[in-house]
């Protein structure tokens, strides 16, 4: 198998390897790429999808917008795997999936909503180096949200950029999980001012 990642795939292995592509294939119908990336150090694998389970079991800020959110996180950084990925949970968790797939576009959508709007600009604000939140957009979200669910949206942005950076680095890109299940493609950002479907 030839790997397209910076960090060729290694068979996954083990009791653990096992459970790991039952349930891989179980949830998205295959085993990623990236889970074979990861495997080289089932450990810090591991950690990190435990992380992940963790952050997935917050529940202080709405669904759509802690979707939302990941993905402008995501889109802002680069990582075509975690854009896909999400969009592709977004769908199987029953969430707006007409919105999340405008996610890419948002500036230039009119599906958001001001309180989505104001999501979506603080995890590109969140992700950008150095983080360029404004004291204005923090007010305005710890206003509409409350302290807990905009404290949830940070530190899910956050969770996020770590993952989405680490993926780019070792070039881990979209498995194409929202195609399989006959999602449209995600929208892309028009070049020339014109938002393409």
């Amino acid at each position: 198998m030839t790997s397209s990642t910076r960090v060729p795939a290694t068979e996954i292995t083990g009791l653990y390897g096992a459970l790991l592509k039952t349930m891989s294939r179980r949830m998205v119908g295959q085993v990623p790429e990236a889970a074979g990336v990861m495997w080289h150090y089932p450990a810090v694998f591991k950690d990190m999808m435990g992380f992940g389970r963790k952050v997935d079991s917050w529940d202080r800020l709405d669904p759509d917008l802690a979707s939302f959110a990941s993905m402008a996180a995501a889109g802002a950084i680069g990582c075509s795997f975690c854009l896909d990925f999400h969009y592709f949970m977004t769908h199987n968790r029953g969430l707006d999936e007409a919105k999340a797939r405008e996610v890419p576009r948002w500036r230039e959508s009119t599906a958001f909503s001001p309180l989505e709007r104001r999501v979506l600009e603080y995890a590109e604000a969140v992700s950008a180096t150095p983080p360029a939140v404004t004291d204005e957009l923090s007010a305005a979200l710890l206003a509409e949200l409350g302290a807990p669910a905009l404290l949830e949206l940070t530190a899910r942005i956050g969770a996020m950029n770590m993952t989405a950076r680490g993926n780019v680095a070792l070039g881990i890109r979209s498995q194409e999980f929202s195609a399989s299940c006959g999602l449209p493609p995600l929208a892309v950002p028009a070049s020339d001012g014109v938002a393409s479907a």
